[in-house]
């Protein structure tokens, strides 16, 4: 939720949206908080700051802890996984799954954490968030494994041919999805910071070119909003912005 992805240094990464750390103090109290990795549009010193007065867990990759740590979490209130780990909370079965990207928040500590995704299933209801990864035959073995999903928060946003290695073109993310057995796609990764060339509106609108033509079902709630697992409905919010 911070304002800014870069590490150090006078070239900033700015969100295009203003006081975002805001949304965190209205939030309640929060049971469990889930990781991925430790990039900085992912893992923010301003965002913990604020969220280790309201959070019970955190969920972290392997080699995660050591900043929230270092920020002043509770070492008790860590959990690290490695992939394939799992752990039940309250009815709930969560399980960190793999990815092809890295981690490293620095010139000297890459690849000192585990990155990956999170699948969280109920006895009604099964999610999958797909963390930033490039296409692989991963995507199928989760869903084998833990599909189907009703709902899958798949990454599309911040791509580029000199690094498809580690993120996704938005036409690969939908076959991601359809790997995954995602009955509903929630492309995410792609309206909060430019980290790439391409315009900020290209992924979502590749995104849901390509899976009218694969039939992939998807949703795309407004930032900040509130939804269920009742939704269907599709609301084209950034058609309202430059």
């Amino acid at each position: 939720f911070g304002e800014d992805a870069s590490p150090v240094g006078p070239l900033r990464t700015k969100r295009f949206t203003k006081d975002t750390l805001s949304l965190i103090e209205k939030l309640p109290k929060i049971d469990a908080v889930l990781m991925t990795h430790d990039h900085y549009d992912h893992l923010d010193f301003k965002s913990i700051r604020i969220l280790r007065q309201k959070v019970d867990t955190y969920l972290v990759p392997l080699g995660f802890a050591r900043h929230l740590e270092h920020w002043g979490v509770d070492k008790s209130k860590i959990t690290e996984f490695d992939w394939w780990q799992e752990i039940k909370l309250f009815d709930l079965d969560m399980i960190y799954t793999p990815t092809r990207h890295f981690s490293g928040r620095g010139a000297f500590d890459r690849a000192k954490s585990l990155w990956g995704g999170w699948v969280i299933k109920s006895a009604v209801h099964s999610v999958y968030w797909s963390g930033d990864s490039g296409y692989d035959d991963h995507f199928k073995l989760i869903g084998e494994k833990f599909g189907p999903f009703d709902w899958g928060f798949m990454e599309c946003g911040q791509y580029n041919e000199r690094w498809d290695q580690i993120h996704m073109y938005p036409e690969d993310t939908v076959l991601a999805a359809m790997d995954a057995k995602v009955k509903y796609a929630i492309p995410v990764h792609w309206g909060a910071f430019s980290l790439a060339l391409h315009h900020w509106k290209e992924p979502i609108t590749r995104f849901i070119s390509a899976a009218e033509q694969k039939d992939q079902h998807f949703l795309t709630p407004a930032p900040g909003a509130v939804v269920d697992m009742k939704m269907k409905n599709t609301n084209y919010w950034w058609t309202s912005y430059e």
